[in-house]
């Protein structure tokens, strides 16, 4: 039996506890048409919807837009017509020349280090995190009588639905930044154990927020202890390179104790995940043991050559220009709102309006949407149980008008 130390419940299993507390809300949303939308067609931040009628989108997490850029349409377009749409082979046996060039241009991004690219975020975690607590990973050393997982309470859902694989490797306990008193407990349990903290966060939270990493990283290191970030939606909005909020946050360069791991379907502009290696040995290891690289294919062929394009985009500062729009649309966006939203005034392109209820949630979207704007409502379990929460993705493509007819909708906003 699981038990959530946190709040002291003792569920069957984290499924039947998740379904037994989640409400209709979703199934709501979708049956009104204020979430699931079909698109047909868009241009910017504007959208075509099956019924014909076009909308201001908030929901999507290309926060520069970068997808539409010609150099990444052209490459894909290239690729196709050299190889067709897809080439399915593990990397292993074959692999597409764009696979190298992209580890390359990656490995520029991040200080010389080398980068390996999966298939999505999701599956590098499930390559790399099992790895990582057994001790394989020659760049990170664990202690001989293991590791323990230790789970941040707002760590995204891929990580914490692999709760159950890595407890075949080493317990997982759970620990909340707002109480830090739990990671310090937790740290504690570890020395006593002789077991090697693994911390597994956010940088940039879905829903808003930012992870002090830094200060996160001198703490388990002074425990003998790793931290492994997952920075996917930090991920190009933030340095001179776009290697993003956390990579940039770290004082003095990536710390020795630290997994970095990032998406390439958000910001970057392309698709696919990746994470950020000490050496070319821990490749090897990779190579040989990650299930998703062994027994998968590479990123889908057109999308590895818009990756490419977007990571030359990267080094050559066009990337840093979107920045500044970005962030230029979220200081306007927050004085529009009067700071009164989740992550105002934070290197964060997410801003939430959080309700004390779902039904506030629910008349806040439906406005939203009359007023032909698209947002993400977000219910339990993605926020606490009983309320709502509006999140909007600012992006550099929004426009003045875009921001200020989307603050109009959603009206007064409560503290």
């Amino acid at each position: 039996m699981i038990t959530d130390e946190l709040s002291g419940a003792k569920p069957a299993n984290w499924v039947a506890a998740r379904i037994d507390r989640t409400t209709d809300s979703l199934d709501r949303a979708f049956d009104e048409g204020l979430t699931g939308h079909v698109i047909t067609g868009r241009h910017g931040k504007e959208v075509e919807l099956a019924d014909g009628s076009r909308a201001v989108e908030f929901v999507s997490c290309s926060y520069l837009g970068l997808e539409e850029h010609p150099d990444l349409v052209a490459a894909a377009q290239d690729a196709m017509s050299r190889f067709g749409v897809h080439f399915s082979s593990s990397r292993n046996r074959m692999r597409p020349v764009y696979l190298g060039e992209l580890e390359d241009l990656l490995s520029r991004i991040y200080g010389g280090r080398p980068v390996v690219p999966f298939t999505s975020v999701s599956n590098v975690h499930l390559g790399v995190l099992p790895l990582l607590g057994n001790g394989t990973l020659p760049g990170y050393p664990v202690a001989g009588a293991g590791p323990v997982f230790l789970m941040e309470k707002t760590a995204h859902a891929s990580m914490q639905v692999l709760r159950g694989v890595l407890e075949q490797i080493g317990p997982v306990r759970r620990f909340d930044l707002a109480d830090p008193r739990t990671l310090e407990a937790r740290l504690a349990d570890a020395r006593e154990q002789g077991r090697t903290p693994i911390a597994l966060v956010d940088g940039v939270g879905s829903m808003g927020g930012l992870i002090d990493v830094d200060t996160l990283a001198r703490s388990l290191a002074e425990a003998g202890g790793l931290l492994y970030v997952d920075d996917a939606h930090g991920i190009s909005i933030d340095g001179p390179h776009g290697a993003g909020y956390a990579y940039e946050a770290f004082t003095g360069g990536l710390p020795a104790n630290v997994v970095l791991v990032g998406s390439l379907s958000k910001a970057f502009g392309g698709a696919g995940g990746f994470v950020v290696l000490p050496g070319e040995e821990d490749v090897r290891v990779l190579r040989k043991f990650a299930n998703p690289l062994v027994f998968g294919h590479s990123i889908m062929l057109p999308l590895l050559a818009a990756d490419v394009a977007a990571a030359r985009l990267h080094l050559s500062g066009e990337v840093a220009r979107l920045q500044e729009r970005l962030w230029g649309n979220a200081a306007l966006f927050d004085e529009l709102t009067d700071g009164r939203l989740v992550s105002a005034g934070q290197r964060s392109p997410v801003r939430g309006a959080h309700f004390a209820t779902e039904q506030a949630a629910f008349e806040a979207a439906r406005r939203l949407r009359a007023a032909g704007v698209l947002v993400l409502p977000a219910f339990f379990p993605t926020v606490a149980k009983g309320t709502g929460l509006i999140r909007f993705a600012l992006s550099a493509l929004h426009e003045t008008s875009q921001l200020t007819a989307a603050v109009e909708a959603l009206g007064p906003i409560t503290p």
